[in-house]
């Protein structure tokens, strides 16, 4: 095992891996890094399967925000949710803790899911996937609802890492430090009504799930687990359907892409769930909310480059641009509900 050096600025050394994989293996499996920004990922096999170690910070997550996580993830499990689950600890602890010179990252090890990701553009066209996803969160959605944990609970959505930080954004953009916070105001002042608002994923997208040979759907890093509207969630997955629709044409491509998800993924989603019309005609404030986010985290690696010159990743450069525009504009990145 190599010391590996990651964006996020933490070191993972040998030995600290070592110690993470004491708590779960009785051998000392190869580990194969899988990548990560909030949090460090690695595969190993063990005794005939695959799974996934997590070393989470503790400067991005308190252990028992972690655990909080790990329990709505069974508690979903359990009601019949295809996600990846958490397995104990050797101790029979569903976290364990590892210490580094300068900090300590808590470890969660999870099985692996099977099946192959969704890929772009394929997945752009696939109606099939969508009204799938959309039973699956309309599932999560009604199970929400009468969820009650047992411990500490999950943060709410006003709490979200990148929100927390906004002041990654250079403070020479001034406008849209402003959209930020009025955008913000905007959202708290929604009513957390019943069967509106409850612990949602918080971060569904092509990334973070696994479809296999059944066309059946297994999610997995519920990292992002928050108190929020449910239509959050909705509006997440909508927006990386959208988002890489940029230029002269992408207006009307992105409200093409909305139409074709929304129809279909609400057929799914309302076999297991219901929400007002009023929700949905939400879905733009909160695709401005994941915009923002996602423009935050941009600059989360930023070396004093406003415009990105550096990449050459003109796609990138492009929506970072347009994106910009959006939020000192208060514009949705698409709007077919107005």
């Amino acid at each position: 095992m190599e010391v590996i050096h990651l964006k996020t600025k933490h070191w993972i050394g040998p030995d600290l891996l070592q110690n993470a994989l004491k708590h779960y293996c009785a051998s000392d499996p190869h580990l194969s890094y899988v990548g990560g920004l909030q949090n460090h990922v690695y595969e190993y096999k063990q005794g005939g399967g695959s799974f996934m170690l997590r070393l989470t910070p503790a400067t991005n997550r308190t252990e028992s925000l972690v655990q909080a996580e790990l329990e709505w993830i069974i508690f979903l499990a359990d009601k019949g949710v295809s996600v990846s689950k958490p397995i104990h600890s050797r101790n029979g602890r569903l976290t364990e803790a590892v210490f580094s010179p300068e900090q300590y990252f808590i470890c969660a090890v999870f099985e692996k899911a099977n099946g192959k990701a969704a890929e772009y553009p394929e997945c752009l066209q696939d109606n099939d996937l969508y009204e799938r996803l959309g039973r699956l969160t309309g599932k999560m959605h009604a199970l929400s609802t009468s969820y009650q944990p047992q411990k500490d609970p999950r943060q709410d959505w006003s709490k979200n890492w990148f929100l927390q930080h906004i002041d990654l954004i250079p403070s020479s953009q001034a406008a849209v430090r402003a959209s930020c916070s009025n955008l913000i105001k905007a959202v708290s002042s929604l009513p957390k009504e019943e069967g509106a608002y409850g612990l949602i994923h918080g971060d569904i997208n092509v990334g973070n799930f696994r479809i296999n040979e059944y066309g059946e759907i297994t999610l997995f890093d519920f990292d992002e687990a928050q108190y929020s509207w449910f239509v959050e969630d909705i509006a997440v997955q909508l927006y990386y359907l959208v988002y890489v629709y940029g230029g002269k044409d992408g207006k009307e491509l992105r409200e093409e892409q909305a139409r074709r998800f929304m129809k279909h993924f609400m057929k799914g989603y309302h076999l297991e769930h219901s929400l007002e019309e009023y929700w949905l005609k939400q879905i733009p404030l909160f695709l401005k909310l994941r915009e923002l986010i996602v423009y935050i985290g941009a600059f989360r690696n930023w070396d004093g480059d406003e415009a990105f010159s550096g990449s050459d990743n003109q796609w990138f450069k492009d929506w970072i641009a347009e994106s910009k525009a959006r939020i000192e504009n208060n514009i949705a990145i698409v709007d077919i509900w107005s």
